[in-house]
């Protein structure tokens, strides 16, 4: 073997033992950092303190039950239950698009980029998931009003898989733009 192949061969054994543990590091990152999320909006002391999916939660009904007035859709709110035509929609985690936004920036807090890209990641992802995650909900109320034999269907096959797979569409995105140089 001459020289300049076992040159070769060696940065191409470092280039991938430099990967390996770049995914090693990505993975354990994520896991720490979503074990820290769902540790923050799940334990006791904490929610009874300041109970963060509780908020998000109201907020998210909250915008949801004012667009669905303004298009013409009589429903009350209350909690984390929007109420139409008789029939209560309760918006639980997983629902609101708490958990599709925490995967989402604990992936970017976990790939390495400048702050500066993940802030800007984190920001505009954010605000992206809740904008289609609102109009999810919106769909889903429609869905459960005049499609009400199909609205269990919608709801777990189609609605629930769809902010996972817009998350991970969007944190894509997100990659390609944090590999870009700054």
């Amino acid at each position: 073997m001459s020289k300049k192949h076992k040159q070769k061969s060696q940065k191409d054994k470092k280039a991938g033992l430099k990967q390996t543990l770049s995914i090693k590091r990505f993975a354990i990152t994520y896991l720490v950092l979503m074990t820290l999320f769902f540790f923050l909006i799940a334990w006791k002391p904490i929610q009874n303190a300041i109970d963060l999916n509780g908020l998000y939660t109201k907020a998210i009904v909250s915008i949801t039950a004012k667009i669905l007035e303004t298009m013409g859709m009589l429903c009350t709110s209350q909690g984390s239950v929007i109420t139409i035509s008789g029939i209560g929609l309760d918006i639980k985690f997983g629902c609101n698009g708490l958990e599709a936004v925490m995967i989402y920036t604990v992936g970017i807090l976990s790939f390495p980029a400048t702050w500066k890209k993940r802030l800007l990641g984190i920001v505009a992802g954010f605000l992206v998931i809740q904008i289609i995650n609102i109009i999810r909900i919106v769909a889903l109320a429609y869905s459960c009003i005049y499609f009400k034999t199909l609205f269990e269907y919608i709801h777990i096959y189609i609605a629930q898989g769809m902010m996972i797979a817009v998350a991970l569409g969007i944190y894509l995105l997100w990659i390609s733009y944090a590999k870009e140089s700054p």
